[in-house]
């Protein structure tokens, strides 16, 4: 990892330190200061860092800056009962080019995918989400992205990169990555109807904000992403007002916590961004409160991680096999650690989309199955695999 890519921490943030108990998550993790410099990350599982970058990001200038109140209201939370190793690795600043920056965030992406360190990234515009997918073009595999958002973000096709066009630029340009993506929270009045049926066309998935709010209806949107991008727009203004294109409506701070620790607790999920924070909006710093707790649950559910997908073992599971009228049978399997489901998509042993095989679902759909409803997980998977 290039570390002249990202700043210490700024001392004010550290210096708040000495005011908080030893016990706090500030005394907990390594932290980069100018003191002490760059964290050693052998050890680490979760390294947190900054954007300072503005540029594209749609009616939401400044978002980026002042990220030590973010940091500020993290270090004085106290840590569960943990054993992941977290740094704080910094920040990245404005390059001269937003290309520049684009640039330096996904070399440090990269850098920490490629040592299986699961990226927090705060602040800066939710074009950062493209940056985020192009970093796992090293990987070589297909990706799955759930974005937490009000607005698809598709934009139009000639727009230039920024936050409220990267879904397009995502969808259309090489080399093309992308298996599925997911939408939680969607507003239908922020989205045309052209859109909406754009993504029903690419058989993407998509929740509107009223059937998201039932959270178990979601879980599985998060257990199946490799990337989560949230949007602070998504959450109701009245919770978070550090944003320019915050709504009345949207999530509360507790929904938008338990979704975060969704994210923490999938297996699959390896980067999480929380984008457009706007401290210049944010009234007694209560967005910088909510995205700290909004870390520390995606934290909590890094360290509940029971590595139950893919298959630890075929003897941990119950398989449940549902015979349908006019078509082969859908295969199901049952966590005995979690309760958490699966449907099975049969596919050729060299098919490039063999890490997508199991679909997660939930009981809702097995039911439904066992009536002869296909479940529209299944359907949709398969038609992306043809």
């Amino acid at each position: 990892m290039n570390k002249d890519f990202l700043s210490p921490i700024k001392e004010t943030a550290l210096a708040h330190l000495v005011l908080h108990s030893p016990l706090c998550l500030g005394n907990k993790i390594k932290i980069h200061s100018n003191q002490n410099g760059f964290p050693e990350l052998d050890d680490v599982k979760i390294a947190i860092f900054g954007v300072q970058e503005d540029r594209n990001s749609e009616n939401n200038f400044g978002c980026g800056e002042d990220l030590h109140f973010v940091r500020r209201k993290i270090y004085e939370l106290f840590p569960g009962d943990w054993h992941t190793e977290i740094a704080d690795i910094g920040n990245i600043a404005k390059g001269d080019k937003v290309s520049d920056t684009y640039f330096a965030v996904s070399e440090v992406i990269t850098s920490l995918l490629k040592k299986n360190i699961i990226p927090i990234i705060i602040g800066g515009g939710q074009d950062i989400t493209y940056v985020n997918y192009r970093a796992y073009d090293s990987l070589e595999q297909s990706v799955n992205i759930t974005a937490v958002d009000s607005r698809f973000d598709l934009g139009n096709i000639d727009d230039e990169l920024t936050s409220q066009s990267y879904l397009s630029k995502i969808i259309m340009q090489e080399p093309n990555n992308l298996f599925n993506y997911c939408n939680v929270g969607y507003q239908t009045y922020f989205n045309s109807q052209e859109a909406i049926q754009l993504l029903d066309s690419l058989f993407f998935d998509a929740y509107r904000l009223g059937n998201a709010k039932e959270l178990e209806n979601i879980e599985p949107a998060f257990r199946n992403a490799d990337i989560v991008s949230i949007d602070l727009g998504a959450v109701r203004q009245s919770e978070a007002p550090a944003n320019n294109n915050a709504s009345p409506n949207g999530f509360y701070g507790e929904e938008i916590c338990a979704i975060s620790r969704y994210a923490g607790l999938s297996d699959k999920v390896s980067s999480f961004g929380i984008y457009e924070y706007n401290s210049k909006l944010d009234n007694n710093h209560q967005t910088a409160n909510l995205i700290a707790q909004m870390i520390w649950y995606f934290i909590e559910g890094v360290n509940y991680r029971v590595k139950d997908y893919p298959f630890s073992g075929k003897e941990n599971y119950q398989k449940f096999t549902v015979m349908l009228e006019d078509d082969d049978p859908l295969v199901f399997y049952k966590s005995n650690k979690t309760g958490r489901w699966w449907i099975e998509i049969n596919i050729l042993s060299d098919n490039k989309y063999k890490r997508h095989a199991l679909i997660p679902c939930t009981f809702k759909d097995y039911t439904e199955a066992t009536k002869q409803i296909i479940p529209e997980r299944w359907y949709k998977a398969m038609q992306k695999m043809m």
